[in-house]
């Protein structure tokens, strides 16, 4: 996680093509948001190959049981450095085996911040993935209500975002937008 202090920007990968453009880019670590057991150990060991971490997330990771099985297996013959999901149960399995873990919580209102809260404390993510990251007032409150590493995603377009999502408190950002893997 000492990466993402000093590259606060993450690479978030929706086509399997756009793993050779992230690591031309001077990020430390990316998000793979798709593939297959079929694809996706390849473009794992080929960006971990260049020193970058890679995780997977396992929620859109298609031909894989969601549950410990899966995990087992992404864990043993994928080896990203962690996985992401928005399933608490997967995170908890996930950790009894080892694996990083990047809980993804999505905020549409109060209740959800709340129920997030609760989750998280109860699950010990190692880091809380915040999405939409665009709201800085919400990534304040989950920096001042939880002790882990905040990043926040999803509807980030230009650097002044990114700016405010690391003032109020994320750790890092995580953008799709290929422009932005290289803005800081």
């Amino acid at each position: 996680m000492a990466d993402l202090k000093a590259y606060p920007i993450i690479a978030a990968v929706r086509e399997i093509d756009a793993v050779d453009l992230a690591l031309e880019k001077p990020i430390r670590c990316v998000f793979i948001l798709t593939g297959d057991i079929l694809n996706i150990k390849y473009p794992v060991t080929h960006i971990k190959k260049a020193c970058k971490r890679v995780f997977l997330h396992i929620d859109l990771l298609e031909g894989v049981s969601k549950d410990a099985a899966g995990l087992r297996y992404v864990a043993e013959e994928i080896k990203p450095d962690g996985i992401i999901t928005t399933r608490s149960n997967l995170i908890s399995s996930a950790k009894s085996m080892g694996i990083f873990t990047i809980q993804r919580a999505f905020f549409l209102d109060s209740l959800a911040v709340d129920t997030a809260v609760r989750t998280i404390r109860q699950v010990e993510p190692d880091a809380v993935e915040v999405l939409p990251g665009v709201i800085p007032k919400i990534i304040k409150r989950m920096h001042e209500n939880i002790h882990h590493p905040l990043i926040a995603g999803g509807l980030i377009e230009d650097i002044q975002e990114v700016k405010e999502a690391l003032k109020a408190g994320a750790w890092a950002v995580s953008v799709s937008k290929i422009d932005l893997w290289d803005a800081l």
